[in-house]
């Protein structure tokens, strides 16, 4: 990042995002992350990859998988071809928690909330 007036040779990188934060303070994001990734590496910056076997592994019975969703993500395809996988896809109850689902998810909840003989969990 450039500065005027010769102040890039004369700042380290750090000094130079104090002096970009007060003038330029919708650009210290991106300078940040610059800064990550020149000193300990781009890996402390990019989102890790998600696994559905992963994290899978790490369920119970009393610790289920929920996905919180944000916009642009959409895991049900992987989701679903992870159930086929495991046979699984006919075990497993999808709850929207959007407008209109309240007594779907109160259902199935009260449902799921003791073990069931059959194994079926939401």
């Amino acid at each position: 990042m450039p500065l005027p007036g010769g102040w890039s040779d004369k700042l380290d990188y750090f000094q130079q995002m104090i002096v970009l934060k007060s003038i330029r303070p919708d650009k210290i994001a991106l300078a940040v992350q610059n800064f990550v990734i020149e000193k300990i590496g781009k890996q402390f910056v990019e989102p890790p990859t998600f696994s559905i076997a992963k994290s899978f592994k790490d369920s119970s019975v009393t610790t289920p998988l929920i996905f919180v969703l944000s916009a642009g993500s959409d895991p049900v395809a992987d989701f679903m071809r992870f159930a086929e996988e495991m046979n699984m896809s006919k075990k497993f109850d999808a709850i929207s928690l959007g407008r209109g689902q309240d007594k779907k998810k109160l259902r199935t909840v009260s449902m799921r909330t003791q073990v069931e003989v059959d194994g079926h969990y939401s």
